[in-house]
């Protein structure tokens, strides 16, 4: 399997974890929400259900409430989450290698961080900083070394691509210092009747 068909499938628990979804909601969601699937086709999206439907990772309901509202006579099919495929989106969250924090995986990522556990999250986010720096670092080096023989139009492409790492890096140090400033002993998920804690980033209560 591919790495971008990994990252889909990745990305398609991901969305089915927060609640059921048709193919036409989750090919929507998939294309307004990240990025990376913006062209994505049902010629993709399909096959990636049917091997996930296959592993037992998600199931199909018919959606007949759907079918009497729309007027047609055939039910919609939702796909759902099974118990196996949370506990496989849970696995797939937890790797924070470099395939995690690379540009078209990144966003990905992040935009599961509320069901990522703490550390994985400051080891992505360190990663994904580090490999801006490097990138900065090298633009800044041909920049120096052949700032006379770039055309006007040439060097301001450079110049953009300087600040615009300059800004996800400078975006990812408050990320890695809210991240640090969550106390450890804060749960990731409270039990009934205690306050929940609120993520410094999001606000969102844990």
């Amino acid at each position: 399997m591919s790495r971008r068909s990994d990252l889909l499938e990745f990305a398609v628990l991901g969305l089915l974890h927060e609640s059921p979804m048709h193919g036409y909601e989750l090919r929507k969601r998939l294309n307004a929400a990240l990025g990376v699937f913006r062209a994505l086709s049902y010629g993709t999206l399909y096959p990636c259900l049917r091997g996930l439907l296959d592993r037992g990772l998600i199931t199909e309901v018919a959606d007949t409430a759907a079918a009497g509202t729309s007027g047609s006579k055939r039910a919609r099919i939702v796909y759902e989450l099974t118990a196996d495929g949370k506990e496989h989106f849970q696995d797939l969250a937890k790797e924070a290698g470099p395939t995690a924090w690379e540009d078209d995986t990144f966003d990905v990522h992040l935009a599961f961080f509320a069901r990522t556990e703490a550390e994985v999250r400051l080891r992505i986010l360190e990663g994904r900083r580090s490999r801006l720096e490097e990138r900065l670092a090298t633009i800044r080096s041909a920049s120096a070394k052949n700032r006379e023989r770039l055309d006007a139009y040439t060097a301001a492409l450079q110049q953009h691509g300087e600040d615009a790492a300059e800004r996800e890096v400078r975006w990812l140090n408050e990320l890695i210092t809210a991240e640090r400033n969550i106390p450890a002993s804060a749960p990731r998920s409270t039990q009934a009747g205690s306050p929940a804690a609120t993520h410094p980033i999001t606000g969102n209560k844990e």
